[in-house]
Order: C-alpha cells, then structure tokens, then sequence
C-alpha cells in the first residue's frame, strides 16, 4: 500500500482526496493546511494549497517525498529538507462538478527517477494521460492555459453581456462555442481561425466597434490586431 497525505482544502485538494479514496493499492488521509501541529507520516505528501503559502506550509513538513499542485510555482520552491516533486493536474476544478481524471492531464517532475516512477504510478491509478514537465516548462504551460481558459472564459462573459444588453439569449452562442472547441480537436488554431479579423473585413469590425463600450472595444481592437499579425 502507498500512503498518500493531502494538505488542503480547495477544489483540488477535495477531488484528489476522493480519486485517490478509489484506489485499492492507496491509503489517502488528507489535512487542512491551518491545522499542521501533528502532520501524519506518509510515503507522498501533497500539498494542495494556493501558490503563495507552498514554501511556508512544505517548510513544516518531515516526510520523505514532498510534492505541490502548482502550475506556476517551481519545483525548487518546496522548502522540506527531503525529496521535492510536482504533481499539476492540468484542469480547471469546480467544488460540485465531478471531474473525470481519465481527461485530466497529469505533469510530473522529480527529483530522481525513483521518485518520478512512484508518481508516474500514482496518477495512473486514476488518471490516463501523464507527461514529464520540467518547472521551466510548466510554467509556459500554465501561461498557455491561463489564455486558453481563463481569459477565454471572460471572453464568454463579455459575449454574454452583449447579448443582455441587445435581448438575445446566449445560448444561441453554445454550439458555436461547441463547435470551436470541438475543431481544435483536428486543425490547429492557426489554421482553423475564421472571422472578419482574418478576412479584415474592415467595414464589419468598424461596425463592431461602433456597437461596443470602451472597454471592449480595446478588447476588440487588441485581439484583431492580434489575429491579423498572426501572433
């Protein structure tokens, strides 16, 4: 049996917690992070905090092979005087939505092989993809991610504001939404870019413009110049 120790309790922390509670070959105990008087002994510890509280939280922490969830924070970071290591899942977490690890992509990194083994082990007992990810790497993928979701999301929020304000349902956005998302599948982004911004179809964006408040019309206007110089 490996034991797993998990200190958290965010998203993260809490679907990992469970994941891990499957597993017949794991004993998972998982610890609030403000609670760290009486750390229990485990063969990997994870800490499943926010970025800025991993080099304090991993400082108190004795066992043998310490690793975080970061996407961000290097690997070096972790302050224990044992083993370091990440374990990133690559997905956005919600508190009730179930997460199907099987499509979630685990990056790994170690200190040694050893230590990579054992945690190459531990997200296929409940995950499928797994990819070795230095620190330096990480962080350009978590950058990627950050535009690709995040600020993709907020675009989402602008769409639906703009339907709002002209009483249109957003929904009539969702298989449009769908159907992007489903091409990146097969084309790559660049080849699968449409809109008047790759047609520079000026009159069309001019009368985009005119609809939008400042603040998107920036938006607007960054994003266009953006696609038609290919960046």
């Amino acid at each position: 049996m490996i034991s797993i120790l998990i200190i958290g309790d965010g998203n993260v922390a809490s679907h990992l917690f469970k994941a891990f509670k499957k597993a017949d070959t794991i004993t998972a105990t998982k610890i609030n992070s403000r609670n760290l008087t009486d750390i229990p002994n485990a063969n990997v510890t994870i800490i499943a905090v926010s970025d800025d509280a991993i080099a304090e939280i991993s400082s108190k922490i004795q066992n043998s092979l310490v690793v975080h969830t970061s996407g961000s924070v290097a690997m070096n970071s972790l302050n224990n005087k044992s083993r370091k290591g990440v374990f990133y899942m690559l997905q956005t977490f919600s508190k009730n939505k179930i997460v199907d690890f099987s499509e979630v992509p685990f990056c790994l990194e170690a200190e040694n092989e050893k230590d990579y083994i054992l945690l190459e082990l531990l997200a296929k007992l409940i995950g499928e993809k797994v990819y070795a990810i230095n620190s330096e790497q990480r962080k350009a993928l978590h950058i990627a991610a950050v535009f690709v979701n995040n600020f993709t999301n907020h675009m989402y929020k602008i769409g639906s504001d703009i339907c709002t304000k002209n009483n249109v349902p957003f929904a009539i956005l969702e298989p449009l939404i769908k159907e992007t998302a489903t091409k990146i599948e097969t084309l790559s982004p660049a080849v699968s870019q449409t809109g008047p911004a790759i047609r520079k179809d000026q009159k069309t964006i001019n009368e985009h413009l005119a609809l939008l408040n400042k603040q998107q019309q920036e938006i607007y206007t960054i994003v266009t110049k953006s696609i038609q110089n290919g960046n």
